[in-house]
């Protein structure tokens, strides 16, 4: 094994092999970087994590009051979860994750994160499809309390709202089923979601059939591979007060 390269785990998944790699690449100086693989496709850096700290923090800023509950969905490598741990007004943090294998790396405090998010009395694993849960609100995302209302929800597992990690995941992105999420959020409630992309006007206009407000935020951050600026984009959506 070359000190330059460590694959520190890999397990089957109903996806997929998934693996979790270490590097270090010594012109980008003395760090590690950690990759979570799915099969040949790369699905996590800790080299760019802007954005996905940048959903934490745009979708909570939009929430109102304190003793906030909220849902990440998609755990991947914890910058999300880690960063809305950081908001004093979180109360819960339910982190919820389809691959067992992922919750397992952060347990164990194989990933770097993995040791706040466990020291950390508000935040929970849930080990189940964020998809199912969102389009069920009668039992919801917390399995110990049946049809919780949420704060926000935070969703980070496709790579674009076309773009799916599993092709089952497309049906989520209509009008009845985001409805059926927004129901588990309380008046006022925000729902964030994170795209590789740009932000897609279609994608929008679906967004405002079921909230009142949609923003869609452009994060930039720096690429050493490009020598310059790549983006992603956050939407931020809010449920109208009356319900």
């Amino acid at each position: 094994m070359s000190l330059l390269f460590e694959e520190i785990d890999s397990q089957p998944s109903p996806l997929g092999e998934i693996s979790l790699r270490r590097r270090r690449i010594p012109a980008l100086g003395d760090r590690d970087i950690y990759e979570v693989k799915l099969g040949d496709e790369f699905l996590m850096s800790s080299m760019f994590v802007a954005a996905e700290e940048a959903l934490a923090t745009l979708g909570l800023a939009q929430c109102k009051g304190d003793k906030l509950q909220v849902v990440v969905g998609g755990l991947g490598l914890g910058y999300t979860a880690v960063a809305a741990l950081q908001d004093p007004r979180v109360a819960e943090l339910l982190v919820v994750d389809a691959l067992e294998t992922v919750i397992g790396w952060h347990k164990a405090e194989l990933v770097p994160l993995g040791k706040t998010l466990n020291a950390d009395s508000r935040n929970r694993y849930v080990h189940g499809s964020f998809f199912d849960l969102a389009t069920a609100p009668a039992t919801g995302f917390d399995p110990d309390h049946p049809g919780k209302k949420l704060d926000a929800i935070l969703l980070d597992i496709d790579h674009s709202p076309t773009e799916y990690l599993n092709a089952a995941n497309a049906s989520f992105y209509t009008t009845e089923n985001l409805a059926l999420m927004a129901q588990q959020l309380k008046p006022g409630g925000v729902f964030a979601m994170w795209s590789q992309n740009l932000p897609d006007p279609q994608f929008e206009a679906l967004l405002k059939t079921v909230f009142d407000t949609v923003e869609s935020h452009v994060v930039s951050f720096y690429n050493p591979f490009m020598s310059g600026d790549s983006t992603n984009s956050v939407y931020v959506c809010r449920k109208g007060t009356g319900g």
